[in-house]
């Protein structure tokens, strides 16, 4: 029996080929005969309690400029396909959240929602490393100013993020002498009205902000290291970061260990976990990527291993 496989994304038509994680599960997925399957956010819906979507098939060609073609639109429920990626890229806003909820509706009923839709609530993608506590580097997560000014006189230098974002978005170092630190704090809080996040800015940042990917628990043996431009002190490729392949060291496997089972037992089969230096800084769980970057350098298959695992669970 053919395998439909849906994928909840960004619109098709923004997707970079040479690059983009999705694309590689969806050419995977040709490889075996399987349906591709198309929907947005905005298609998803509930009608008595049932799930359904208004999808399309994805036929896919080999021409980089025309790389997809789209059937007509049908609206059926969720059920009949028989596993869903959630791949819709932050930010994690109250929408994303009733996704899963509609998701949840659907993985109650027999469809397999990679990941999982109840984890994906629960794991909020720069709090979670707060589970492990022998991961991350000294690390807040609050709203008083006067909370994040201790903490920025106690470690000197640090790094402040809001708790929704990707891609680097509203990233900011701050020092102890930085005369913005204020505004900045003020920013990223709404005037002390949302949650948001400081680490201690970690030196080795240099040497690149590492992703591992993690298939049902188990790390892909290389990692790409996002290497900061110069005058910069992100990483990410979207922040013009340089990607360059690097074998997992011993504490990277330590890291994965730590979490691995956690991550099993919360049904999140396909997680990219953030590593700078020795410190796990953010574990990915919405839509990670790096696949076509790690495949191209190491002669690997990263998305084809993702499907054998999800046609062992479907079997």
């Amino acid at each position: 029996m053919t395998i439909n496989i849906g994928f909840v994304m960004d619109p098709i038509e923004s997707v970079n080929p040479k690059k983009d994680s999705t694309l590689a599960m969806m050419r995977a997925a040709k490889k075996r005969g399987w349906n591709i399957i198309y929907m947005q956010q905005s298609d998803l819906f509930i009608e008595n309690s049932q799930a359904f979507a208004e999808q399309q098939l994805v036929a896919l060609t080999e021409d980089q400029n025309s790389w997809y073609q789209l059937g007509e639109k049908s609206t059926l429920p969720l059920t009949d396909i028989d596993v869903i990626m959630m791949r819709k890229d932050p930010p994690f806003d109250n929408e994303y959240i009733y996704s899963t909820y509609i998701l949840e509706i659907a993985e109650q009923n027999g469809c397999l929602i990679v990941n999982k839709p109840q984890s994906l609530r629960d794991a909020n993608e720069k709090l979670f490393t707060a589970w492990f506590p022998d991961c991350p580097p000294e690390t807040l997560v609050a709203r008083k100013e006067s909370l994040f000014r201790d903490f920025l006189a106690k470690h000197q230098d640090i790094i402040v993020k809001p708790l929704d974002g990707m891609g680097g978005v509203s990233i900011f170092r701050v020092k102890i002498d930085d005369p913005n630190v204020g505004v900045i704090i003020e920013t990223l809080t709404d005037n002390g009205q949302q949650m948001a996040m400081a680490q201690r800015f970690i030196p080795e940042i240099t040497e690149g902000d590492k992703r591992i990917l993690v298939i049902n628990g188990k790390p892909v043996p290389f990692a790409l290291a996002r290497i900061p431009a110069k005058g910069e002190t992100r990483g990410n490729l979207a922040a013009g970061g340089r990607g360059v392949s690097v074998p997992l060291s011993e504490n990277d496997y330590k890291i994965v260990e730590k979490v691995a089972p956690t991550l099993v037992d919360k049904g999140l089969i396909f997680v990219g976990l953030d590593v700078i230096g020795n410190y796990l800084t953010e574990i990915n769980v919405t839509s990670p990527t790096c696949i076509q970057e790690l495949d191209a350098a190491n002669n690997l298959d990263i998305a084809s291993d993702l499907m054998d695992v999800i046609e062992a669970k479907l079997q």
